[in-house]
Protein backbone atom coordinates (compact mmCIF):
# COMPACT_ATOMS: atom_id res chain seq x y z
CA UNK A 1 0.00 0.00 0.00
CA UNK A 2 2.75 2.00 0.60
CA UNK A 3 4.69 1.85 -2.37
CA UNK A 4 0.94 2.60 -4.54
CA UNK A 5 0.83 5.87 -2.22
CA UNK A 6 4.43 7.25 -2.93
CA UNK A 7 3.87 5.68 -6.82
CA UNK A 8 0.60 8.11 -6.86
CA UNK A 9 2.32 10.85 -5.09
CA UNK A 10 5.37 10.93 -7.97
CA UNK A 11 2.97 10.72 -10.81
CA UNK A 12 1.07 13.88 -9.10
CA UNK A 13 4.47 15.86 -8.31
CA UNK A 14 5.11 14.70 -12.37
CA UNK A 15 1.84 16.35 -13.68
CA UNK A 16 1.80 19.17 -11.54
CA UNK A 17 5.77 20.26 -12.81
CA UNK A 18 4.09 19.46 -16.19
CA UNK A 19 1.02 21.64 -16.44
CA UNK A 20 3.38 24.01 -14.68
CA UNK A 21 5.78 24.02 -17.09
CA UNK A 22 3.27 24.05 -20.33
CA UNK A 23 1.29 27.00 -19.06
CA UNK A 24 4.79 29.39 -18.30
CA UNK A 25 6.97 28.29 -21.42
CA UNK A 26 7.08 27.12 -24.70
CA UNK A 27 9.77 26.48 -27.12
CA UNK A 28 9.25 28.02 -30.80
CA UNK A 29 11.70 28.09 -33.84
CA UNK A 30 12.13 31.09 -35.76
CA UNK A 31 10.79 31.11 -39.62
CA UNK A 32 12.01 33.53 -42.17
CA UNK A 33 14.54 36.15 -41.60
CA UNK A 34 12.09 39.09 -41.07
CA UNK A 35 14.19 39.46 -36.84
CA UNK A 36 17.64 39.95 -38.75
CA UNK A 37 20.06 40.96 -37.62
CA UNK A 38 18.97 39.91 -33.71
CA UNK A 39 16.74 36.47 -34.73
CA UNK A 40 18.10 34.05 -36.95
CA UNK A 41 15.78 32.00 -39.06
CA UNK A 42 16.16 28.51 -37.78
CA UNK A 43 16.82 29.43 -33.98
CA UNK A 44 14.83 28.00 -31.40
CA UNK A 45 14.01 30.20 -28.35
CA UNK A 46 12.07 30.11 -25.46
CA UNK A 47 8.76 31.97 -25.33
CA UNK A 48 8.06 33.04 -21.20
CA UNK A 49 4.01 32.93 -21.79
CA UNK A 50 3.79 33.71 -17.92
CA UNK A 51 5.41 37.54 -18.55
CA UNK A 52 1.93 38.87 -19.40
CA UNK A 53 -0.54 37.27 -17.78
CA UNK A 54 -0.37 40.28 -15.22
CA UNK A 55 1.06 42.92 -17.36
CA UNK A 56 0.82 43.99 -21.40
CA UNK A 57 3.96 44.16 -23.73
CA UNK A 58 5.46 46.95 -23.66
CA UNK A 59 7.23 48.71 -26.85
CA UNK A 60 10.85 47.53 -27.49
CA UNK A 61 9.78 43.90 -26.46
CA UNK A 62 9.86 41.01 -28.80
CA UNK A 63 6.77 38.74 -28.69
CA UNK A 64 5.71 35.76 -30.12
CA UNK A 65 1.92 35.62 -31.55
CA UNK A 66 -1.01 34.04 -33.76
CA UNK A 67 -1.52 36.77 -36.43
CA UNK A 68 -4.83 38.15 -37.01
CA UNK A 69 -6.57 35.31 -39.03
CA UNK A 70 -6.93 37.08 -42.64
CA UNK A 71 -2.51 36.77 -42.68
CA UNK A 72 -3.64 32.79 -42.98
CA UNK A 73 -0.70 31.35 -41.00
CA UNK A 74 -0.04 27.76 -39.91
CA UNK A 75 2.63 28.76 -37.28
CA UNK A 76 3.25 31.84 -34.71
CA UNK A 77 4.86 34.85 -35.92
CA UNK A 78 8.26 36.63 -34.08
CA UNK A 79 7.87 40.57 -33.89
CA UNK A 80 9.02 43.90 -32.12
CA UNK A 81 6.36 45.99 -30.46
CA UNK A 82 6.36 49.33 -31.39
CA UNK A 83 3.34 51.35 -31.02
CA UNK A 84 1.01 50.39 -27.91
CA UNK A 85 -2.99 50.75 -27.48
CA UNK A 86 -4.03 54.66 -28.20
CA UNK A 87 -0.49 55.51 -29.82
CA UNK A 88 -0.11 56.92 -33.54
CA UNK A 89 2.52 55.60 -35.66
CA UNK A 90 3.72 56.54 -38.96
CA UNK A 91 6.68 55.52 -41.33
CA UNK A 92 8.04 58.59 -43.43
CA UNK A 93 11.89 59.53 -44.23
CA UNK A 94 13.02 56.39 -43.37
CA UNK A 95 12.19 56.42 -39.60
CA UNK A 96 9.01 55.24 -37.45
CA UNK A 97 7.35 58.07 -35.88
CA UNK A 98 5.16 57.42 -32.71
CA UNK A 99 2.94 60.30 -32.02
CA UNK A 100 5.24 62.44 -34.05
CA UNK A 101 8.12 61.69 -32.36
CA UNK A 102 11.16 59.53 -34.23
CA UNK A 103 12.66 56.79 -32.33
CA UNK A 104 15.69 55.75 -32.29
CA UNK A 105 15.97 52.02 -33.28
CA UNK A 106 19.53 50.66 -33.45
CA UNK A 107 18.63 47.50 -33.54
CA UNK A 108 17.23 47.35 -37.07
CA UNK A 109 18.85 45.85 -39.92
CA UNK A 110 18.51 48.75 -42.00
CA UNK A 111 16.04 52.03 -42.45
CA UNK A 112 12.16 51.20 -43.54
CA UNK A 113 12.56 52.20 -47.37
CA UNK A 114 8.56 52.42 -47.30
CA UNK A 115 5.84 55.05 -45.52
CA UNK A 116 2.68 54.53 -43.84
CA UNK A 117 0.16 56.97 -43.35
CA UNK A 118 -0.02 57.92 -39.56
CA UNK A 119 -2.43 55.16 -37.73
CA UNK A 120 -3.96 55.28 -34.73
CA UNK A 121 -3.59 52.03 -32.71
CA UNK A 122 -7.03 50.82 -31.19
CA UNK A 123 -7.42 49.89 -27.66
CA UNK A 124 -5.86 46.09 -27.17
CA UNK A 125 -4.26 45.71 -30.20
CA UNK A 126 -0.55 46.38 -30.92
CA UNK A 127 1.37 47.22 -33.38
CA UNK A 128 4.34 45.21 -34.30
CA UNK A 129 7.10 45.27 -37.03
CA UNK A 130 10.07 42.77 -37.93
CA UNK A 131 13.78 44.49 -36.96
CA UNK A 132 14.49 43.78 -40.76
CA UNK A 133 12.17 46.53 -41.45
CA UNK A 134 12.01 46.31 -45.88
CA UNK A 135 11.69 42.19 -45.70
CA UNK A 136 9.12 41.66 -42.97
CA UNK A 137 5.50 40.29 -42.88
CA UNK A 138 4.76 42.60 -40.11
CA UNK A 139 1.43 45.28 -38.88
CA UNK A 140 2.58 47.96 -42.22
CA UNK A 141 1.64 45.23 -44.29
CA UNK A 142 -1.92 43.91 -42.51
CA UNK A 143 -2.78 45.73 -39.38
CA UNK A 144 -2.28 45.07 -35.68
CA UNK A 145 -2.24 42.63 -33.39
CA UNK A 146 -4.98 41.86 -30.81
CA UNK A 147 -4.14 41.15 -27.26
CA UNK A 148 -5.36 37.61 -26.91
CA UNK A 149 -3.08 36.27 -30.30
CA UNK A 150 0.03 37.18 -27.75
CA UNK A 151 1.79 33.93 -26.79
CA UNK A 152 4.08 35.34 -24.48
CA UNK A 153 7.68 37.47 -24.48
CA UNK A 154 10.50 36.11 -25.96
CA UNK A 155 12.86 35.04 -23.66
CA UNK A 156 16.07 32.61 -24.56
CA UNK A 157 17.51 31.84 -27.73
CA UNK A 158 18.79 28.16 -27.09
CA UNK A 159 19.72 26.95 -30.56
CA UNK A 160 21.73 27.00 -32.08
CA UNK A 161 24.36 26.84 -29.15
CA UNK A 162 26.60 29.60 -30.65
CA UNK A 163 23.43 32.20 -30.43
CA UNK A 164 22.38 31.28 -26.88
CA UNK A 165 21.69 34.08 -24.91
CA UNK A 166 18.70 36.70 -23.57
CA UNK A 167 16.42 37.63 -26.46
CA UNK A 168 17.38 41.72 -26.67
CA UNK A 169 14.43 43.82 -25.61
CA UNK A 170 14.58 47.74 -26.20
CA UNK A 171 12.86 50.76 -24.66
CA UNK A 172 12.72 53.68 -26.57
CA UNK A 173 13.61 56.27 -24.18
CA UNK A 174 12.48 59.26 -26.21
CA UNK A 175 9.01 58.30 -25.41
CA UNK A 176 9.58 57.68 -22.04
CA UNK A 177 7.08 61.33 -20.32
CA UNK A 178 6.10 61.86 -24.01
CA UNK A 179 3.22 59.42 -23.85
Amino acid sequence: MKVIREIGITILIAIVIFVSIKTTVQGYEVQHFCMLPNIEDGEFIIVNKASYFFSNPEAGEVIVFWPPEEVRSEVPFIKRVVALPGETVEVKDNKVFINGMPIEEEYIKEPPHYTMQPKKIPPNEYFVLGDNRNSANDSHCWGTVPRDNIIGKAWIAYWPPERWGLVQHYSYLELDGAN
